[in-house]
């Protein structure tokens, strides 16, 4: 839990002071781009090498180093000046968090094979308090403390403190199965199953993506003003909380996730549709949407259903997790061109049904209750 609070607070902490860093590093326009950009690099690169590093050292010790390096990577930007030496202590920071990404549904499976679904909750939900904290408290400290720097480091002492209870599982490593077959990024290239969780992954990031980056523009462009659409997009952020605790123990009732997959698509449905056609009563709709948004913490949840062996769920949470990332970021991006382009939401609301179609048609494969090692099983019988 005190590792999960931890895994966003770098990327979120940075957005509500986007203009002061910038100014105060003197950092171009390219560089305020490639920041903004660091976290789906980080979390897909990095995160696809962590089975291989967890193999070689560990999952406890690779726990800590993430979170060590975490805490490193936030507090050196907190203390610098210079824009080169805060976008790669950013990057830093990231790869931190991108290891926790893979690592915790793998302890989560090691750990509570029985309790996948209420250790879910768990850890999502502390994922989502993590986040808004971020979100909401780091200007709140900023203005306290009248500089940037402190509001910052604040950070990275809360990775530190949650490094500190791993150091007493140290001598705790869990016994790995290097004979583990069918654990390598390689030959989930060739599964079915890991492309639908991937492609399932993808399409509620990028949705959520879309969401954070885009949902304030678009109340604004519908006749809201900036403090009310202000607010909103902060109401919308909070839901995601009990929200994440809510899903993950309502889809551990079922033995397959495909009815909570559909339930969570028809509240997108409405919740788009609303702002698409009557976004005067954007309070009501984005609770819907929020609601939609549990297919983050099912995503997540996906991960250890569908394998058998920890060493499988951590080869399955990387190959989902960076090809996912990937996927999700092009969507803002393509979002704001789109707008641009068109200038209205009409064709941004057509490509988010687009999205959801993918995430409806890849959800009810993946979320059928399978198991990858049957699939790679089958194949090789098949061969």
């Amino acid at each position: 839990m005190l590792a999960a609070l931890n895994l966003r607070t770098g990327v979120t902490s940075v957005g509500p002071l986007l203009d002061q860093l910038a100014a105060g590093l003197g950092m171009s326009s390219a560089g305020t781009g490639l920041l903004t950009t660091l976290p789906v690099l980080a979390f897909a690169g990095v995160g696809a090498a962590t089975p291989s590093l967890a193999r070689r050292i560990g999952e406890h010790r690779l726990l800590l180093l993430a979170l060590v390096t975490l805490g490193a990577g936030l507090l050196v930007r907190s203390l610098v000046d210079s824009a080169p030496v805060f976008l790669v202590s950013s990057a830093v920071a990231l790869s931190g968090g991108a290891v926790g990404n893979v690592l915790i549904p793998t302890l989560v499976k090691r750990h509570f094979p029985a309790r996948t679904g209420i250790m879910t909750t768990v850890y999502t939900t502390a994922l989502a308090v993590g986040t808004m904290l971020a979100a909401a408290a780091t200007v709140p400290i900023e203005r306290a403390a009248g500089d940037w720097h402190v509001a910052l480091g604040v950070w990275a002492a809360l990775a530190l403190i949650a490094a500190i209870p791993w150091l007493a599982l140290l001598r705790n490593e869990p016994a790995r199965d290097v004979n583990v077959k069918h654990a390598g990024m390689r030959r989930l290239t060739r599964s079915k199953l890991a492309w639908t969780v991937a492609l399932y992954f993808g399409s509620q990031s990028m949705i959520a993506y879309i969401m954070f980056g885009w949902l304030a523009a678009m109340l604004t462009d519908y006749g809201f003003s900036t403090a009310e659409a202000g607010l909103i997009l902060g109401f919308f952020t909070a839901l995601n909380i009990p929200v994440s605790i809510a899903v993950p123990m309502v889809a551990s009732r079922f033995s397959d996730q495909r009815p909570p997959i559909v339930g969570l698509i028809a509240f997108y449905v409405i919740g788009f549709l609303g702002l698409w056609f009557a976004p005067s009563a954007a309070w009501v709709w984005v609770v819907f949407v929020a609601i939609g948004m549990g297919s983050f913490p099912l995503a997540l949840m996906l991960l250890a259903l569908r394998t058998r062996t920890p060493e499988n769920t951590a080869a399955l949470s990387a190959f989902g997790q960076s090809a996912g990332y990937l996927i999700a970021g092009a969507g803002p991006l393509l979002v704001g061109v789109l707008r641009d382009a068109t200038g209205g939401w009409t064709v941004p609301f057509v490509l988010m049904f687009a999205v959801l179609a993918v995430q409806l048609l890849t959800g009810l494969y993946a979320g059928r209750n399978r198991y990858l090692e049957d699939e790679r099983s089958a194949a090789t019988m098949a061969g």
